[in-house]
């Protein structure tokens, strides 16, 4: 079995792969300073509770973009864990299956984008945007000879209400739980969901078109895969968002360890 980790600024999403298939999968809340100690208390009550047997778990790869956690998880998969190959942790020196990386310097690359990057290649196997919902709204361009071009970076959702709550004196913080029934909001709280909603699906379409037009040549087609933890709340106010992966990363995660463990 695989267990296969994405450690973002905000949340760490990981999964068990059995027989080419996940058959667990967790979504908690990153701590930058969580030890290997702590991560393996964590992690072992999960997968008892998913009646997992740690000894089981053969292979280990992660992705993170919190570089003091990458070493507490890499120092866990050594010291807990029964790897048949080293940890792995995903980075521009990889095999990875091809993509090649054309941006100015490959080495700041996050190791979440070439991991998504990735995954839709393995998908599409054309020019491709993915679009990662995380605490950063990340753009990630790929043409179609497979040259991972590079995008664009946008602050997320979520740091956007905490920014507009915590800087002004009369805006409430909240979640984005409901959907706005008009987009002219007739209370304080269905103006900012109408504006946070309405906003970032008008921010989706107008960086698509803009970022296809550098991609591909006019009357070429560009595929569109949203993923990450509000794609799904964004996709019916964003025309462009007509593919949704939330486990692209996972499988991103998965094909990168065949590739680099000679088992694809």
């Amino acid at each position: 079995m695989l267990f296969a980790v994405d450690v973002g600024n905000s949340h760490t999403v990981s999964g068990i792969l059995h027989n080419n298939r996940f058959i667990a999968n967790w979504r908690l809340q990153s701590s930058q300073d969580r030890t290997a100690d702590e991560l393996a208390i964590r992690y072992h009550a999960l997968f008892q509770m998913a009646k997992i047997d740690p000894k089981t778990i053969t292979g280990f790869i992660v992705s993170s973009v919190v570089p003091t956690l990458e070493s507490s998880w890499f120092n866990f998969a050594e010291n807990y864990l029964n790897l048949d190959h080293p940890p792995l942790a995903v980075n521009h020196l990889l095999n990875l299956g091809g993509l090649e990386i054309k941006i100015e310097n490959p080495a700041e690359v996050g190791a979440d984008r070439i991991v998504n990057a990735v995954a839709a290649w393995e998908r599409y196997r054309s020019a491709f945007i993915v679009v990662d919902f995380g605490t950063a709204i990340t753009f990630d361009c790929v043409s179609n000879n497979q040259e991972y071009l590079g995008g664009t970076i946008h602050p997320g959702i979520g740091i956007s209400l905490d920014a507009l709550a915590s800087r002004t004196a009369k805006l409430p913080r909240l979640d984005i739980d409901v959907t706005p029934e008009n987009p002219i909001g007739t209370t304080t709280v269905k103006a900012i969901h109408s504006g946070m909603l309405y906003g970032f699906g008008g921010l989706i379409d107008r960086m698509i078109k803009v970022l296809s037009r550098e991609l591909v040549r006019e009357g070429e087609e560009v595929r569109v895969i949203g993923t990450g933890g509000m794609a799904e709340l964004i996709r019916p106010y964003a025309q462009s968002l007509t593919d949704i992966d939330t486990q692209l990363t996972l499988n991103g995660l998965k094909l990168l360890h065949e590739l680099n463990t000679s088992k694809r």
